[in-house]
C-alpha cells in the first residue's frame, strides 16, 4: 500500500514533456526581425531558439531539441510584453499567464502562499543631469529627495536604499556613499542658487516610475525648487538601467555607458573600483536613488525552479506545467 502510495506521489511530481509556459512582463522590447541575443532580450537562447518576433508586442521559443543541458521540458515560451500591472494581475489570476512581473511594492499584496521569485537588487534607479550646470541645483535635488521615506511607503521596504551605481551586495563598499536627506542643506543651496535655476523639467520614459517621480517633485517643493515633470527630453530624467554582470569591474562600465557618463578606467582592485566609482559621482551628475530587484509573481501551475537567476536571468529550461501531456 505505502508503495502505491509513493508511487502516485512520484508521477504526480515527475516533468512531463509539453506545454506551453505563458510569461507576461511590463516593457515593450524593441529589436530587429529576429532579434540578437543581448540586453533586453531575454535570455533563453541557451535551451531555446526564437520562432516568432513581433518588436515590443510578443515573442515565442520552442524547446532545442539539441540543447547543451538537454532538451527543455517545455515545448514553448510564449512571451507578451507591453502587459500593464492590472492586465498581468489579471492574466494570473484567472490561468491566462503562468508568470507575470510586478513591482518589488506589490509583493505584500500578493494573495498568501503564491509563489514569488525574485532577484537580487539589480535595477538602479537614478536621477541623471544632462543640462543642469549650476552644480548647487544638483546638489539640492540630491539632499531633499527623501529616500528612507520613499523607500517605505512607496516601495514597502522592498529592495535597497543606495547613494551607489553599483549595489552592496556586488561592490561591497555602496554603503560608504551618503543617501540620506538633509533638507536644509538643500534649501540654502537652492536658495543661493538664481531665481531661474531653481525651476527644472523632469522627464520620465518609463512609466512604471511615475509614481517615484510624482514624490520627487514634493520632495523638490520642500527644498525650494520647482519641479514639474515631462514624458521626455527634460534636463532632469527619473531612468531604471541594471546590472549585467556579477563582476563589479565589468558592471560599472556598462552602468556608466547606459547613464551617459564617462567610461571610468579599469579597476583592477576594490579600492580602485571604489575610486572610479566616486569619480563619476562627482558633482552630482548623476544621483543613484534606489536598486530594485527583478520580481514575478508565480502560477501554482509552474513547477522546478526558481527560474530566474540572481542577475535576474530568465532560467525556464527545467520548468514544467503541472498536467503537461506526458
Amino acid at each position: 500500500m505505502l508503495l502505491c502510495i509513493c508511487a502516485a506521489a512520484l508521477a504526480a511530481t515527475r516533468p512531463h514533456y509539453g506545454g506551453t509556459l505563458r510569461v507576461e512582463i511590463q516593457e515593450s522590447i524593441e529589436g530587429p526581425d529576429p532579434p540578437q541575443l543581448g540586453p533586453g532580450i531575454p535570455d533563453l537562447f541557451n535551451a531555446f531558439t526564437i520562432t516568432r518576433w513581433e518588436s515590443g508586442r510578443r515573442a515565442v521559443f520552442t524547446a532545442d531539441d539539441n540543447a547543451a543541458g538537454g532538451r527543455p521540458f517545455l515545448d514553448s515560451v510564449d512571451v507578451e510584453m507591453g502587459r500593464p500591472s492590472r492586465d498581468q494581475a489579471i492574466a494570473l489570476d484567472t490561468g491566462k499567464a503562468d508568470i507575470v512581473q510586478i513591482e518589488p511594492a506589490d509583493v505584500r499584496r500578493q494573495p498568501p502562499g503564491r509563489k514569488i521569485w525574485a532577484s537580487s537588487p539589480v535595477r538602479l534607479i537614478a536621477l541623471v543631469f544632462s543640462g543642469v550646470e549650476d552644480p548647487r541645483i544638483r546638489e539640492a535635488l540630491a539632499l531633499a529627495v527623501d529616500r528612507a521615506a520613499i523607500y517605505r511607503v512607496l516601495l514597502q521596504g522592498q529592495g535597497e536604499i543606495s547613494g551607489a551605481l553599483l549595489p552592496q551586495w556586488l561592490s561591497g563598499y555602496a554603503f560608504l556613499f551618503p543617501a540620506g536627506a538633509d533638507l536644509p542643506k538643500a534649501r540654502a543651496l537652492a536658495a543661493a542658487a538664481p531665481p531661474a535655476a531653481r525651476t527644472l523639467a523632469l522627464s520620465v520614459e518609463n512609466p512604471v516610475l511615475r509614481f517615484l517621480a510624482d514624490r520627487i517633485v514634493l520632495n523638490a517643493r520642500d527644498a525650494g525648487l520647482a519641479v514639474s515633470i515631462v514624458s521626455s527630453g527634460a534636463a532632469v530624467r527619473l531612468l531604471q538601467t541594471r546590472v549585467i554582470s556579477a563582476d563589479p569591474a565589468r558592471a560599472l562600465p556598462a552602468i556608466a555607458s547606459s547613464l551617459g557618463l564617462p567610461e571610468p578606467p579599469r579597476a583592477e582592485s576594490p579600492e580602485a573600483l571604489y575610486g572610479a566609482e566616486r569619480a563619476l559621482l562627482e558633482g552630482f551628475r548623476v544621483i543613484p536613488l534606489f536598486h530594485l530587484p527583478d520580481v514575478y509573481a508565480v502560477s501554482p501551475r509552474v513547477k522546478g525552479g526558481p527560474g530566474i537567476t540572481p542577475l535576474g536571468e530568465w532560467r525556464f529550461e527545467n520548468l514544467w506545467i503541472e498536467g503537461g501531456r506526458p
